[in-house]
């Protein structure tokens, strides 16, 4: 299945929506030690299979994890009619994207940045494609701006194709509004070829050629007919960082370098350095272009997993939560099912799709059995970081009316975007969504996106002083930046409800080894693994493999690998079924 990310990597979409799968990107949660009471699952889904498995100990295909990319692939396989099942170690569905509730309080634990789900055809976000062909809809509230808090100032940042200029003539350089502009009329006509693909439309075997490469070859030819060429020249970049352009561009203000580098890093968790153009210069074509909007779905993220899960169950797909996959079972060199926790053993007739990330996945695997290539290229692998969470729940009284859902922190641009300690993510939904707290109150998230080292908290044991005192001391940026947000009106002392997550928490809860974000990819460097592995019948989705991480990424990941197991007349009558 590596012929995706070797022949279409130029398809590597991550839609602005994986803004908040990236840079809004995925923190965690569940239940919290520090908190008495037990949170409770924030969804009207009919989920009986609440603490074990129960029922056929069998299906045509079992997925192993309840994150997006499972979802969306066991979502998909349903619909084409094959028997799935999702195993969920934890009591809530979700993954990273789950929600939760405590003392009447609706927590996200992950992606709270989204846009492109009303969006529709064969540019939509992949995401919204999976619920298209689900026959699920999300509600959503737009709007279009987030607060940002940088060295220089702060600013309400909009989306759109003038608005930024505005912030350029503030706290930029005079020559900065010109050469933005240049970067826009270099990178827009190259969107074109960015977004040439419907994501649904790949699999990850030479089917690929029917379903993606023939049909869309007269979209393809009209793009890069439309470029010119000047234009075709500048597509062979796609798959270069996204700095090659900068540079080519004699891009110097030192504001634009550095707003680009935040927006990478939020979207990817590299800088431009590290990311490929054909990721940013999507964001690019879906933000700066006129009628851009943001979106946020109403009850929050828990939506999204409600719909997908929805859609598993509307075509006869089966979730069991509390069932933790203890073992991948290989038999014949092939792998056959898996065994639970609790001893029991489920059979895969056809195929076992994992959604945990790689490390997490070959753990699962009896050593004898994995090649020693395989095993030494994934323990190679670099790693992402991890992250510190706030959740927070308290009075709205004394706090602003025109407070928005979204605020960016930037403390120090010399110290880089990437650098621990340094950059805070602070969503407020309930600005937007008034039922995810009490009447009159606020439910916030804040964290550090994937920059907190892990090595500081290895070992340390979750009930010692000394990991509490850590915790203290490691979330009071958090804090200042909540305060710095929030303004006067809000006071820590006052909050209802104060969890506090570690890269122990984010460890434990997610089942991420090292508590980690993903993998650390750089553009130019290397490519995301593909979905197959050298064990005939075990799959690999989500942000381990191709194209990588984000919302978006990992949908499209879990889409590919649903179109690989089923025919190319299944997967383009699918295709055709919800007109793309």
């Amino acid at each position: 299945m590596d012929i995706c990310s070797n022949v279409l990597g130029f398809s590597r979409f991550l839609s602005p929506s994986a803004v908040r799968a990236s840079a809004y990107r995925r923190p965690i949660f569940a239940r919290s030690s520090s908190s008495t009471q037990e949170p409770t699952l924030t969804t009207s889904i009919s989920l009986n299979n609440r603490n074990g498995f129960s029922g056929k100990a069998e299906a045509d295909v079992v997925v192993i994890g309840s994150g997006i990319g499972g979802l969306c692939c066991a979502g998909l396989l349903a619909r084409y009619g094959q028997d799935v099942l999702v195993l969920e170690s934890h009591d809530l569905p979700g993954g990273a994207a789950h929600s939760f509730e405590i003392k009447g309080y609706k927590f996200d634990s992950g992606p709270s940045l989204f846009s492109g789900f009303q969006s529709r055809g064969p540019q939509a976000n992949p995401l919204a494609q999976v619920l298209d062909a689900l026959g699920e809809s999300l509600p959503c509230v737009n709007y279009d701006s987030w607060m940002v808090y940088i060295p220089e100032g702060e600013f309400l940042s909009r989306i759109g194709p003038t608005e930024f200029f505005k912030d350029l003539e503030t706290y930029a350089s005079p020559n900065a509004v010109q050469e933005w502009q240049k970067l826009l009329e270099t990178i827009l006509p190259l969107s074109a070829a960015a977004m040439a693909l419907p994501p649904l439309s790949i699999r990850g075997n030479w089917g690929v050629l029917s379903t993606a490469a023939a049909r869309y070859a007269p979209s393809l030819l009209k793009s890069f007919i439309q470029m010119g060429p000047q234009g075709i020249l500048g597509s062979t970049k796609l798959l270069r960082p996204f700095s090659e352009i900068i540079d080519s561009l004699e891009l110097n203000d030192p504001f634009i370098r550095n707003w680009l580098d935040l927006l990478a890093f939020l979207l990817a968790g590299v800088k431009t350095n590290g990311i490929l153009s054909a990721e940013m210069i999507y964001m690019f074509a879906e933000w700066y272009k006129p009628g851009s909007c943001l979106e946020y779905p109403l009850h929050g993220s828990g939506a999204v997993v409600n719909a997908l899960v929805q859609g598993l169950q509307k075509f006869g797909g089966r979730i069991s939560l509390g069932s933790h996959v203890q073992n991948i079972i290989v038999e014949n060199d092939r792998a056959v099912g898996v065994k639970l926790k609790s001893g029991q053993f489920i059979r895969a007739k056809k195929a076992v799709v994992s959604n945990a990330s790689m490390w997490d996945t070959l753990a699962l695997l009896p050593e004898s059995v994995v090649p020693k290539s395989y095993r030494d290229g994934v323990n190679a692998m670099p790693q992402c970081e991890s992250f510190m969470h706030l959740h927070l729940g308290f009075d709205a009284e004394g706090i602003r009316e025109d407070l928005g859902i979204h605020h960016i922190v930037v403390n120090d641009w010399d110290r880089g975007v990437d650098a621990d300690q340094n950059v805070v993510l602070i969503s407020v939904p309930s600005v937007l969504s008034p039922d995810l707290a009490p009447p009159g109150k606020h439910v916030l998230h804040a964290y550090t996106p994937g920059t907190e080292p892990y090595t500081l908290w290895e070992g340390l044991d979750r009930r010692s002083s000394e990991y509490k005192n850590l915790k203290a001391q490691r979330s009071e940026v958090m804090w200042r930046a909540v305060e710095r947000a929030l303004g006067p009106g809000f006071k820590r002392e006052k909050c209802e409800v104060k969890l506090v997550g570690s890269p122990l928490t984010h460890q434990r809860f997610l089942r991420r080894n090292r508590g980690t974000y993903g993998p650390a990819i750089e553009a130019g460097k290397a490519t995301f693994p593909g979905h197959s592995t050298p064990i005939p019948q075990l799959y690999c989705c989500g942000d381990s493999t191709f194209p990588g991480i984000g919302v978006p990424a990992v949908a499209a990941s879990g889409a590919i690998v649903a179109n690989s197991l089923v025919s190319t007349s299944q997967h383009s009558q699918l295709l055709d079924a919800i007109g793309i």
